[in-house]
């Protein structure tokens, strides 16, 4: 039986399109939406947009990558179906049960796979089917099973660490072999080139002298729930930055590199220091006058120390989009 391929999904645009390894053949996309959310917005299109590519996207709605789909199948909401799942930042178990039953044909992801196993021959006689045997199956891993079936029993939440306000070095510790912080591992500090403290240049250039922030907000913690989302997202700058370059509020404005661009509108945000604009992560295309997001402009280049993305490296310039009725600004260059 041949190994599986490990694809690491920041490189998703590039494997796509036969650069990281041979093309892939099928793509099967669920609670993820990666069009929005993956590096290099323009390359992961390109991939997505291969006639020869079979892509199944597997959501509750049509997201942005959904519209590249070849088949697209429901799938149930946390409202209509059985789930436990940890606290996003917190040690905290919870177990909900479903409040409506499942809508249309929407089915929730154990049992997708669950079939899928079955009809590809890879099922075995012993694997969990259901989501009760899949709970189950998790807890009798814990040799704290037992205490956590039954508060979530109880409650419908329970605390694996034991307390719910975990104190460091007191209830919780480091996954070291003497329970202390090592400041410079051995390990990572061979993975990483140079150390790991080495000191990186800032990547900002002469063409590109704007660093791009894409933090998260209380619209767009990811891209989840963003077509409910439906008004333009300025691209915030500091007043000077917007006034070097004749850009007011409410100004169509082009962002670019050398990968892509964005167009969408402008505000002035004094809380911004000079030198720093923001895009919000997560956008969905209607939230921007080109349909891309802050993602068109960042990287595929990975971190040193676990092969993650690097969003906040990205670097800019803005310019004002003239448009009829508007005296002209700086020209431009892009």
């Amino acid at each position: 039986m041949t190994s599986a391929r490990e694809v690491n999904m920041n490189l998703l645009g590039r494997t796509l399109l036969g650069d990281n390894g041979s093309p892939v053949d099928l793509l099967f996309v669920y609670n993820a939406n990666p069009l929005a959310t993956i590096p290099n917005q323009e390359k992961v299109r390109e991939g997505l947009s291969r006639e020869d590519l079979f892509t199944v996207v597997f959501d509750p709605v049509v997201t942005d990558t959904a519209l590249y789909a070849d088949v697209l199948l429901p799938a149930t909401t946390f409202l209509e179906r059985d789930e436990m799942s940890r606290g996003y930042g917190a040690m905290v178990l919870q177990e909900s049960t479903p409040v409506i039953p499942p809508v249309g044909e929407s089915r929730p992801n154990h049992e997708v796979f669950a079939d899928l196993t079955r009809r590809v021959g890879l099922a075995r006689a012993e694997d969990p089917d259901s989501a009760q045997e899949m709970t189950e199956a998790i807890l009798r891993g814990s040799k704290s099973g037992e205490v956590i079936r039954q508060s979530l029993d109880r409650s419908g939440i329970a605390f694996p660490g034991g307390n719910p306000a975990a104190v460091q070095f007191v209830d919780a510790f480091p996954l070291t072999a003497d329970r202390k912080v090592h400041l410079v591992p051995e390990e990572l500090d061979r993975e990483a080139p140079g150390g790991l403290y080495a000191f990186r240049p800032d990547p900002e250039t002469v063409a590109y002298p704007l660093a791009l922030i894409s933090p998260a907000t209380d619209r767009t913690i990811s891209s989840t729930l963003g077509e409910l989302h439906d008004e333009q997202v300025p691209l915030e700058m500091s007043p000077r930055d917007a006034e070097a370059r004749g850009i007011g509020d409410g100004d169509e404005v082009r962002v670019f590199n050398e990968i892509g661009e964005v167009r969408c509108l402008a505000r002035r945000n004094p809380a911004l220091r000079e030198g720093v604009v923001m895009l919000p992560k997560g956008l969905w295309r209607h939230n921007t006058l080109s349909g891309t997001g802050a993602t068109a402009l960042a990287p595929d280049t990975l971190t040193d120390l676990g092969r993650g993305a690097c969003f906040n490296d990205a670097r800019v310039e803005v310019r004002r989009i003239e448009t009829s009725g508007k005296p002209g600004g700086p020209p431009n260059r892009g």
